[in-house]
């Protein structure tokens, strides 16, 4: 008989961030280890600081040292950034988060929204628009005004600007992922613009017109981008897959997370090119108003956790068995205060961790 190769330990990157972040990548760690003892998977972990709380370690939002220890992980689960004491100071939290996508070359962003039976009524839209919503945003994540160069204001305070630019190699490349996303869906993408109005909107159509060429079984339309956040709440069931621009993406996907009935339940996945490291993070900003008083959702850092199994190890079993974990905490009423109900942070953590572990695995 030969010899056995022991499996390799999986290397994660946490990067809680700030306020409500460390309790919730802490509660995406419990379940992440539950599954991986359920599946017999081993993980190994490494924290570092970024945002706020890297700056009052070390004066920057994220050190060279996490950046370079982040590509050298299998996957990165993050939290949030981001602090009042640091609004309208030039070094903001955020841009560690920026730093961090640039240096792993994450250029799409993966957003799901789909409506939870079992939350409905959380939503403040009408049941008969929220029910059977299934979609998924693709949002280029590198380039456009949130990457172009930047002219701060004048010492009067009278002009600044900001630069959106895009390369067709930028679009091409999330157009794809988003084609080959709508192929395992129900094969249909919306690209999301302004071309009436904006030169980048216009090479950005173009574009995902020549890439749609090459998906001949996938149906393909365009909305300019107020048209959208329009129909996302009217009519939300007729998006399968969106693709769009950076700061589009941004905004439309916080309008997306009020279908489910909070940013509490979306996570995401931000990819690279094949074989780089993933950063899955809950949609959710860093609510300090809540830090530390054990109101804050972990559902969605969880499901990002299920991304991180899916997407990144290639381990879509463990994914599956995470969501369904979730599925049945929530249809249980294991609801936090954003959800109308009373449950803790741990609470709910612990009835995810329940339920992963009495399913079966498939190993």
């Amino acid at each position: 008989m030969g010899s056995q190769v022991e499996p390799r330990a999986f290397d994660i990157l946490l990067l809680p961030g700030d306020g409500i972040g460390p309790e919730v990548i802490g509660a995406a760690r419990e379940v992440a280890d539950a599954a991986a003892e359920k599946f017999g998977i081993e993980l190994a972990y490494e924290e570092r600081d970024i945002g706020a709380t890297a700056i009052r370690s070390t004066g920057e939002p994220v050190a060279e040292e996490t950046l370079a220890r982040a590509k050298e992980s299998d996957a990165v689960l993050f939290g949030a950034v981001g602090h009042p004491d640091f609004d309208g100071s030039t070094v903001r939290p955020e841009a560690g988060l920026l730093a961090l996508r640039r240096a792993l070359g994450a250029f799409a962003n993966l957003r799901p929204v789909a409506a939870i039976p079992s939350l409905l009524s959380a939503s403040t839209l009408k049941k008969e628009v929220v029910e059977d919503v299934d979609l998924l945003i693709i949002r280029e994540l590198t380039g456009g005004i949130y990457f172009g160069e930047k002219e701060e204001a004048d010492s009067g305070g009278n002009r600044a600007s900001d630069v959106c630019e895009y390369t067709r190699e930028e679009i091409e490349r999330v157009a794809r992922v988003a084609f080959d996303a709508a192929r395992l869906r129900k094969e249909h993408v919306t690209s999301v613009d302004k071309m009436n109005i904006l030169a980048t909107s216009r090479l950005w159509r173009a574009v995902v017109e020549e890439v749609a060429q090459e998906y001949p079984d996938v149906e393909l339309d365009h909305l300019l981008v107020d048209a959208a956040a329009m129909f996302l709440i009217r009519e939300p069931k007729r998006f399968d897959v969106i693709l769009t621009e950076n700061m589009f993406g941004d905004i439309l996907s916080d309008e997306a997370a009020m279908l489910p009935g909070s940013m509490g339940m979306l996570p995401s996945a931000s990819l690279g090119e094949p074989g780089s490291a993933g950063i899955f993070e809950p949609v959710h900003g860093t609510a300090p108003d809540i830090a530390g008083s054990g109101k804050a959702n972990p559902y969605a850092a969880i499901l990002s956790a299920a991304m991180m199994f899916r997407y990144a190890l290639d381990l879509p079993d463990v994914a599956a068995a995470i969501e369904q974990g979730v599925s049945g905490a929530l249809e249980a009423g294991v609801l936090t205060p954003d959800l109308g109900g009373e449950a803790t942070t741990t609470e709910a953590t612990r009835a995810v961790i329940e339920r992963l572990s009495a399913g079966t695995s498939q190993a």
